[in-house]
């Protein structure tokens, strides 16, 4: 099935044990120079800003902050929904920026 002109079998998904380790995974992506984008979700958006500016390569975010965030079953339901919607919306995204620099002159 393709989605925004990728295939499933296109996109590598990585693990990571928390927000904290995804900067410096997806700077290590980046400089591998295998991936146009990056989609990262629980991270630190400015350590992710500066892996894209320092390599190039696209880094998009679906960061979550709940003010008054408790681990009732309601609230996890809740934002695990809103989560799954705003990471595709970022991948939706980065497959978009991708289209549209590789369009741009050189």
């Amino acid at each position: 099935m393709l989605t925004k002109g990728y295939a499933r079998d296109e996109i590598d998904l990585f693990e990571v044990p928390g927000a904290f380790e995804i900067p410096l995974h997806a700077k290590r992506l980046a400089q591998s120079g295998r991936y146009a984008g990056i989609v990262a979700a629980e991270l630190v958006v400015d350590g992710l800003m500066q892996v894209q500016l320092e390599t190039g390569t696209l880094v998009f975010s679906a960061v979550l902050t709940p003010h008054h965030f408790h681990g009732g079953a309601e609230h996890v339901g809740f934002f695990k929904e809103y989560f799954l919607v705003k990471s595709a919306e970022a991948a939706h995204a980065c497959a978009e920026t991708i289209a549209k620099l590789s369009a741009l002159p050189v």
